[in-house]
């Protein structure tokens, strides 16, 4: 199979693979390294904040309790500051939105986790020469393709390419997994992947963790190409919803399959935040499809729309619940809860606008079926409710009037309480975007209400319940689809993965030298990839050369057999003439793996050419027959002097006796004797 990406060499020689960003990693680094010292800071501060409080709590004298007090004060500010600076760094959402002039709400991107340099040269090939029994040397060009795969992931462009690389890397970390990592040691192999918020490190000898870190990373660079989307079209914003539902199936899958999160970012409080995150912002960009170009003035347009910015308030009131849990809230940054917050006041807001609107489109009794039907659907059910108001249908234009004063002075009140919590966060100052598109929509507010707020009226407004969360497009979760990268093992050299891996144990290869004698070799064999020694003649050749049944033959001269067909054995054995010279192994501890056992043949039989499906397994790319199947059902004879011939029941004597000398057996179907 040809690889997706190729390697290439950049600016100052190093390796690189189409895909990754070789310049990133220096401003990544920056940030990161920034991040670690940061960190280092505010935990040396809570240690002394720690002290300070343990001494204050113990002082008996007063003047002691006041210098203490005084150092404590002096601490909290020291760590405000300091925590301030980390929320700094890490609240840089306007870096990752699309570069020409914004002209939507901003959303909120993850950076990706960082991660130190691994080198698998030295334990891969210790481990190669004592578990495989191979020639360790001869597995560089494997050992150094995988490193340069791991270093390209750490830094993957901002587009299609860079998801590839990185599904290419976490479905290659199966095979690696499933090669080199036994469940019983340690290989001495250490990941180590820093918090992508706090830059906290964490170090760990499991690829669990290592293949855990890489799909974090791929749900958060789809949120970083979700967030970049010019979402002033249709084309911008279906893309920006396909890669935050993208986002939010990769971190879903993460914490259902992953335990024992070694970071903040990585633990299911924080992960089941981000879901709700990303699936909040497919709900604003559907709103966003909705309104695109304008809406059609009529009373069910823009009813419907209110409906639409309801559902994005109530995701974005999710979002703040979750952020505020007492395990999230100290981590996540403050400038993202208070955006949360901002967006489920504005959507809000702009619910009881399109709501008032709507109700002013009704100029006479047109659209009273339309109000009619959709009413009683409009409105949140609550006790709440003014009793001034009467919640029934409008019957005429004076009806719906003082039901849309209300509700637009409704959508004044919440976007003046937006605005001042807009005003409260130093983060969200800073976005000019965000701070117009607040503006704006309280002017608009400002402006309908304005037109119909007049004097002479002799009624209150009154307070409407808030507009009932409906959708036209349910955000949902998209899983990864990690077979839509097809990868081939790097060390398909070593044998079939079912049978040559770090989990199974056989014997070093020996060498097997045996004549043919007149009873022929004296051995049968079954199976495909590797071929297997089913069955030995009694005080035969092969039996006197110690080969045992349940062998593997892995090599037939110098020729390496282990991914070879079962006909393709039997053809170079068959060539060999009088002398054989075969290597064979002799599987230890496994009675699954001996030929005989049923279980092993419905499990082995593995493919040359193996890539992921989505749950984990492997799967083949082209269909080859598996053991315990079609051929490798059948025992072909290796040299018994007795003939198999059932099915060439016709045949004289005579003549099946000239083809035992000629050297070839009867050749049936699914049968072949060599002698």
């Amino acid at each position: 199979m040809t690889d997706v990406f190729t390697n290439g060499v950049d600016e100052n020689g190093g390796s690189h693979r189409k895909g990754s960003d070789p310049l990133a990693q220096t401003v990544r680094g920056k940030m990161q390294n920034r991040r670690q010292k940061l960190n280092y800071q505010i935990n040396k501060e809570l240690r002394m904040r720690a002290g300070a409080e343990n001494l204050f709590r113990a002082a008996t004298n007063k003047k002691l309790k006041e210098q203490v007090a005084l150092e404590l004060s002096f601490v909290n500010s020291n760590l405000q500051l300091l925590k301030e600076e980390l929320e700094e760094l890490n609240s840089d959402v306007e870096a990752y939105q699309n570069d020409s002039q914004m002209s939507s709400v901003p959303m909120i991107p993850l950076g990706l986790k960082e991660t130190k340099e691994v080198d698998f040269t030295v334990p891969f090939k210790d481990f190669i020469l004592e578990h495989y029994s191979e020639d360790c040397e001869t597995y560089e060009k494997e050992i150094k393709e995988l490193m340069v795969l791991r270093q390209a992931m750490r830094t993957p462009r901002r587009n299609e390419e860079g998801l590839e690389l990185l599904y290419e890397y976490y479905n290659q970390l199966y095979f690696v997994e499933n090669r080199f990592f036994p469940t019983d040691r340690h290989l001495g192999v250490y990941f180590h992947w820093y918090d992508s918020l706090t830059g906290v490190p964490s170090a760990q000898r499991t690829v669990a963790f290592e293949k855990g870190s890489a799909l974090f990373n791929i749900g958060a660079l789809y949120t970083q190409i979700g967030a970049k989307q010019d979402r002033s079209h249709k084309e911008g914003i279906e893309k920006a919803i396909e890669n935050f539902q993208k986002a939010a199936g990769a971190f879903r899958y993460l914490s259902d399959n992953f335990s024992h999160a070694p970071s903040m970012d990585m633990s299911n409080a924080v992960l089941n935040m981000l879901v709700h995150l990303m699936l909040a912002q497919v709900q604003e960009c559907v709103f966003e499809k909705r309104t695109i170009g304008g809406i059609e003035m009529s009373v069910k347009n823009y009813l419907e729309v209110a409906q639409e910015a309801s559902a994005v308030s109530k995701a974005y009131g999710t979002v703040h619940r979750a952020m505020n849990a007492d395990t999230v809230k100290d981590y996540v940054p403050y400038s993202w809860i208070s955006l949360a917050l901002v967006k489920s006041e504005h959507y809000k807001a702009m619910s009881h606008f399109y709501v008032g609107v709507g109700l002013l489109c009704r100029k006479d009794n047109s659209e009273q079926v339309v109000l009619e039907a959709m009413f009683p659907k409009l409105h949140v059910k609550t006790d709440k409710t003014d009793e001034n108001l009467p919640m029934q249908i409008p019957k005429n234009f004076d009806d719906s009037k003082r039901l849309a004063k209300a509700h637009l002075h409704a959508s004044l009140m919440t976007h003046e309480e937006t605005m001042r919590l807009h005003r409260m966060s130093k983060m969200l100052r800073k976005i000019d975007t965000l701070g117009g598109i607040l503006r704006l929509s309280h002017e608009r507010a400002m402006s309908r209400y304005s037109e119909i707020d007049e004097e002479d009226e002799f009624y209150d407004v009154v307070v409407v319940p808030d507009v009932q969360a409906i959708t036209s497009q349910k955000a949902e979760c998209v899983l990864p689809d990690f077979s839509q990268v097809k990868v081939m093992d790097i060390f398909h050299r070593l044998g079939p993965l079912a049978i040559f891996s770090a989990k199974h144990r056989w014997s070093a290869p020996r060498k097997v030298e045996m004549e043919r004698t007149e009873n022929g070799f004296g051995f049968t064999v079954r199976g495909d990839s590797p071929v297997i020694v089913a069955s030995l003649d009694e005080d035969g050749a092969a039996q006197r050369s110690g080969i045992k049944e349940g062998d593997f033959i892995v090599k037939i001269g110098e020729k390496d057999v282990k991914w070879a067909k079962h006909d393709d054995v039997v053809k170079h054995i068959m060539e060999s003439h009088g002398q054989l010279s075969i290597s064979v192994v002799t599987p230890q501890g496994r009675d699954f793996l001996h030929p005989q056992d049923e279980r092993r043949l419905r499990t082995s039989g593995r493919h040359d050419h193996q890539s992921i499906a989505p749950n984990g397994n492997v799967i083949s790319a082209r269909n080859s027959p598996m053991m315990g199947q079609t051929k490798s059902d059948v025992h072909y004879r290796m040299g018994m002097r007795d003939s198999i011939d059932s099915r060439k029941g016709l045949e004289g004597k005579k003549e099946k006796k000239e083809k035992r000398k000629s050297g070839v057996g009867i050749l049936g179907k699914k049968e072949a004797a060599l002698w």
